[in-house]
């Protein structure tokens, strides 16, 4: 795998640039449609592919050990022909969904015991299973088992977390060295930078995952609560000290002015569920702000959803209908919703790259950032 910077932004520390893996190329910055469980919800393969067009996608290795499980996956041949999906994949590890089950998982030096969220069943996850796992998923980007720390977070707590994630981290590298891919094309692997909102701590955990000199680094712990700003001002302190010449993926971040902010300071990719769990809901995004279409006023207003949008289907329907569709709760309106919310977000970050490429980026997202939290 190689990663080719192709433009620096002279403004700000963002780049465009091209990720190349064995299932396709990937144009940064870019946001990754989350598909836990091998699907995006209410979303076909042929969607992904032809009217969000999506790069690459991210599932997640708790919910696929448990559901459809390993030896399943490994049957089919690996994720990507078990689900039809001829692009790469990122998966996470499973730390975030982990350290969710709070009062069914117990976190020791070994790795997590936990219990099921499906029939209370026992698992162990450690390090060196979760690579054999994210192996046998066949992702071509396998994310380092870590503890994600609330917010807020003590700072005793924030380091000797912090610490045990390394010590795993070095025992993730171990395992993944000593193995090797399950279906013959390459995998990546990457480190995940912790430390809270702690700027002594991010900095001792990014150089010592920048040391480990991997394909990728990814910042986690952030945006699990903490202010935006603060969110911010790790994610600068991180960046500056990770290597230029890798991908930066921040993890589960976020809003439409989150990701132009974090562009701005360096960060290639990103992923969030809130672009697909807020459509189900009646939340849109679009260049001119937020929209809830089960609000009144939209019950006569036959204009289109969204005219700017790149899914057809935005610019096909009207507000009325869609929030018609939601008010009588049928399916097709969360169909809706999701093509457009992810159609936006691919969009967002492909015209963020343009705007890098042709030297206008930081113009441009001062233009938009108040445009884009606006509730219309």
């Amino acid at each position: 795998m190689k990663f080719v910077i192709e433009k620096s932004d002279k403004k700000s520390s963002a780049r465009a640039g091209v990720l190349h893996t064995d299932h396709g190329t990937i144009q940064t910055p870019i946001f990754m449609p989350v598909g836990t469980q091998g699907t995006v919800k209410g979303v076909h393969q042929s969607e992904l592919h032809d009217v969000i067009k999506a790069q690459i996608i991210l599932s997640n290795t708790y919910h696929l050990y448990l559901r459809p499980g390993k030896d399943i996956i490994r049957k089919a041949g690996g994720l990507h022909k078990f689900i039809h999906w001829d692009k790469p994949i990122l998966t996470d590890s499973g730390g975030y969904q982990v350290y969710s089950l709070k009062g069914m998982r117990k976190i020791t030096e070994d790795g997590v015991k936990f219990q099921s969220h499906i029939d209370g069943s026992r698992h162990v996850f450690t390090p060196e299973n979760v690579i054999e796992t994210q192996r046998i998923i066949g992702a071509d980007i396998i994310m380092a088992f870590d503890e994600c720390t609330p917010w807020p977070c003590e700072y005793k707590y924030a380091e000797k977390s912090m610490h045990m994630t390394h010590r795993w981290l070095l025992r993730c590298i171990d395992a993944f060295e000593n193995s090797s891919s399950v279906y013959g094309y390459s995998q990546i692997f990457a480190p995940i930078v912790q430390g809270s909102t702690f700027p002594e701590l991010r900095k001792i955990s990014a150089e010592f995952s920048a040391a480990q000199n991997q394909s990728l680094n990814a910042i986690g712990g952030l945006s699990v609560g903490e202010p935006h700003e603060e969110m911010y001002k790790m994610t600068e302190l991180v960046c500056n000290i990770l290597p230029s010449d890798t991908p930066r993926y921040l993890m589960g971040v976020g809003l439409p002015e989150n990701i132009l902010e974090s562009i701005a300071l360096g960060i290639d990719m990103f992923d969030c569920v809130l672009p697909s769990r807020n459509a189900r809901h009646g939340i849109l995004y679009t260049r001119n702000g937020i929209m809830n279409m089960k609000n009144s006023k939209w019950q006569d207003d036959f204009s289109p959803i969204d005219e700017d949008s790149p899914a057809t289907t935005s610019r096909q329907h009207s507000k009325a209908y869609l929030r018609h569709l939601f008010k009588t709760e049928e399916l097709l309106a969360a169909q809706i919703a999701t093509l457009h919310n992810l159609s936006f977000f691919l969009s967002l970050v492909g015209e963020a790259r343009q705007n890098i490429i042709d030297g206008t980026f930081t113009p441009w997202k001062d233009a938009m950032l108040p445009k884009l939290s606006q509730r219309l």
